[in-house]
Parts: structure tokens; sequence; C-alpha cells
């Protein structure tokens, strides 16, 4: 599909703080980021202020969407989307996740944390919410949120990702200050 790249994994950093793209070995999936006037889209806009509503967070402080398609066989490998590096952005790290699943998908896809012996089935319409760090200590890993995107096995798998993080995401990124480059 138009706009949709393999998915990469963020490799060693640069004397300028650019994280280098390296394709991944842990996910085969594709995305497309929500840029480039994407987030003024009414229904886009739309959902951004639920997600507001919902985590009380504004919306500076999220990453733009992260659009993925899984096709039957392509996975994530078990990961978490906080990095202990992140403790350093001006923005901070990830605290929350909201993960909106954009297609039912006829088998697998799930999206499991193995830890807490969860699988949830993708269904349109349906949004996960998890934390990335510790309610007590925002700074620290919360550990029993590592995922995985298991393998869809038959249909197509769209979602989206909405990163949220400590700080304003919008200033630091605009000024190249999160590690992002494009």
């Amino acid at each position: 599909g138009e706009g949709f790249v393999r998915s990469t994994d963020t490799g060693s950093y640069n004397k300028f703080g650019e994280a280098e793209k390296v394709v991944s070995q842990g996910r085969t999936s594709e995305n497309a980021w929500c840029r480039g006037g994407c987030d003024q889209v009414p229904l886009v806009k739309s959902i951004i202020q639920r997600i507001e509503k919902v985590v009380r967070i504004p919306y500076e402080n999220f990453e733009q969407f992260q659009v993925l398609r899984y096709e039957p066989g392509q996975y994530y490998r078990t990961h978490h989307d906080y990095g202990p590096s992140q403790t350093d952005l001006a923005c901070g790290p990830r605290v929350l996740t909201f993960f909106l699943y954009l297609s039912d998908v006829e088998a697998g896809g799930e999206t499991a944390f193995p830890k807490l012996d969860l699988k949830v089935r993708p269904k349109r319409g349906r949004a996960l919410l998890w934390p990335s760090v510790l309610s007590g200590d925002p700074l620290r890993q919360e550990p029993l949120t590592f995922h995985e995107a298991l393998p869809v096995e038959k249909g197509l798998k769209l979602a989206a990702n909405a990163w949220i993080h400590l700080y304003n995401f919008h200033v630091p990124n605009h000024w190249g200050c999160t590690g992002a480059f494009d």
C-alpha cells in the first residue's frame, strides 16, 4: 500500500543525536506515519480528542500516529515501548501506549502480554491502553507490559499506535531533540 514501508528499529545515535534506522529482525510489519497535516483531518482530529479525554494528557505529548499493516505471517516479537535512553530526551519517556485496531482479522494477529498471560483479539474499533512506566515513578519501566503482535494467520491487520510522552513531544521533535530525523 502507498505510504507503508518495512518497519525499522532504532539503531545507534550519531554525533547530532539522530537515531539510525535499521531493518527490524523482530518485526516484519509495515508502517506509515500520520505526518504533514494528517492530524488535522477531521476524523483523525476527533480520534485524538477522544484519546486526550481518556488519558487526560494534551496532544502535544503524543507522537504522531504510527499506522501499522500486518499481512499473513507478519509479527512483532516481544518488546517494550519504553527504552532507558528515553529518560534523557526533552520529552521524557513514553509513559502510555494507546493502540487502536482499524480492522478485523480473520485469524491470528492478537496483541499478547506474556507476563500478564493476556491476549487481545484484533477487532475494528477496539482500543488498548497500557502504561510503559511505573505509576509511582514515571522514569522507570513497568515490567509487566512487555508485549508482542502474534503472527496474522488469515486476513489483514491494520492498527495505529499513539505513544504518549511524559512531557511535550511536538516542540522537541520539531527542533530535532527526540532522535527522529524525518
